[in-house]
């Protein structure tokens, strides 16, 4: 039998609205994750009950957001929004194999993927970054209905991967721990590709899907073969924090008007649209 999962998040707060003093996310002092189980292991609370009964069942626990700040004034929108799903990096059409990390930092699809013939597929097409914050929903899920045919891991570096880095080192993506998802869109037999980069803290990219692999790590660089199907919205992996993915689609896909560089995303809206 399977052992049970079950993921918990907690976000807390009592807003005072006669209180002058806003709520920022420091107050919450958000965690994930490891961090957040160990925070609350044993602990009189509402999640430290959780964890206890999980534990008595024997069940894995997954935590992708533990967050609580003391009684004070409204929360500032900008809190709400650092733990929300997503922020979009780079994103734009492809210059034929080649795009963009961030401004003037550029990489070749050949470099990230591994894979000349498949860095082809997407030539002149069009892609989006994705970038997970250690406060935010860390758990990555299929864009349409799909079958991920191929994996490909690539072991590499740990390099953080926020806009700081992202403007001092050059074709970061290209140099970090990556897993290169080979999928193809059920209804219209479009080929995309999905690739979690995993960063400094989270090098650590799991994939159920994948029977008998709990750890890409322990791999080392591999190209696994697989016919996993997934329906819109199912959970396809998580990173063990927050990290990057980014979605590659081939020429001929447009991107939804509200997906530019630096906007919010929250789970389920649309990124691209099909031919």
């Amino acid at each position: 039998m399977a052992r049970r999962k079950i993921v918990v998040a907690m976000m807390m707060h009592e807003t005072n609205t006669f209180s002058p003093v806003p709520t920022p996310l420091a107050s919450f002092r958000p965690l994930s994750g490891p961090a957040a189980i160990e925070e609350f292991r044993d602990t009189n609370t509402q999640l430290g009950g959780f964890l206890d009964v999980a534990k008595e069942a024997n069940a894995e626990v997954i935590v992708p957001l533990a967050a609580g700040a003391h009684p004070s004034g409204y929360v500032e929108k900008s809190a709400y929004e650092d733990m929300c799903d997503a922020i979009v990096g780079a994103c734009g059409a492809i210059a034929g194999t080649t795009v963009f990390q961030i401004k003037g930092f550029p990489y070749r699809l050949e470099d990230l993927m591994g894979d000349g013939d498949l860095s082809e597929a997407h030539r002149n097409g069009r892609y989006v970054t994705l970038r997970l914050t250690s406060a935010m929903y860390h758990r990555f899920h299929a864009p349409h209905d799909c079958r991920i045919e191929q994996v490909t891991y690539i072991s590499g570096d740990t390099w953080n991967v926020n806009p700081i880095a992202l403007k001092r080192v050059e074709r970061l993506f290209c140099k970090n721990e990556r897993a290169v998802l080979r999928t193809r869109l059920a209804a219209s037999g479009h080929l995309i590709t999905l690739v979690p980069v995993a960063a400094i803290l989270v090098a650590s990219i799991r994939l159920p899907f994948l029977d008998g692999v709990r750890d890409l790590r322990r791999l080392g660089r591999n190209v696994i073969s697989c016919s996993a199907d997934f329906a819109k919205g199912a959970e396809i992996g998580w990173f063990q924090h927050g990290s990057t993915i980014v979605l590659f689609a081939p020429d001929g896909f447009t991107l939804c008007d509200q997906v530019k560089e630096g906007a919010v995303i929250r789970m389920g809206q649309p990124l691209m649209r099909l031919p």
